[in-house]
């Protein structure tokens, strides 16, 4: 998907209408402030995968595009695609999430809905915001973000 590169973490990318690292300092209100960011999903996913655990950010950001689809053929397609990454035993990318929530999805991912991953993806959302973000706070990553974000 996204990669951090140098650019990133020494000025303003075009893609961005505003300097990336205009909110980092707002970063460490909560989760909800680096994943409601772009610059933020990016920093935080580089954590993730410095921690092998990028799956959860990318299961999440799925899970939110999946949630905006309107046609059924294309929610059969992109849920179809999300259990065989992420769900389904054996996962090239799969999520730690309990037996019963794989299950569920598993028995229903024949006729999936809307809302199919959302008990999975507030399990994953709940083990980013307890465990991975006060770690990403605290990593090298963040704190050299926030020290460019003060120096300018």
């Amino acid at each position: 998907m996204w990669k951090i590169s140098r650019s990133f973490l020494t000025g303003r990318l075009c893609c961005f209408p505003k300097d990336p690292l205009q909110d980092v300092e707002t970063w460490s209100e909560s989760v909800d402030k680096v994943l409601g960011c772009k610059a933020g999903q990016i920093a935080f996913r580089e954590f993730l995968k410095s921690q092998y655990s990028e799956e959860n950010i990318l299961f999440w950001l799925a899970c939110e595009e999946y949630k905006k689809i309107k046609t059924v053929p294309e929610m059969i397609s992109s849920a179809n695609r999300i259990y065989s990454e992420f769900v389904q035993t054996e996962a090239p990318r799969q999520i730690n999430i309990d037996c019963g929530t794989r299950e569920n999805i598993t028995k229903n991912i024949s006729k999936p809905s809307l809302t199919s991953f959302d008990t999975a993806q507030k399990l994953i959302y709940s083990l980013m915001a307890r465990d991975c973000y006060p770690r990403f706070l605290k990593s090298d990553i963040y704190q050299g973000l926030l020290r460019r974000s003060d120096s300018r």
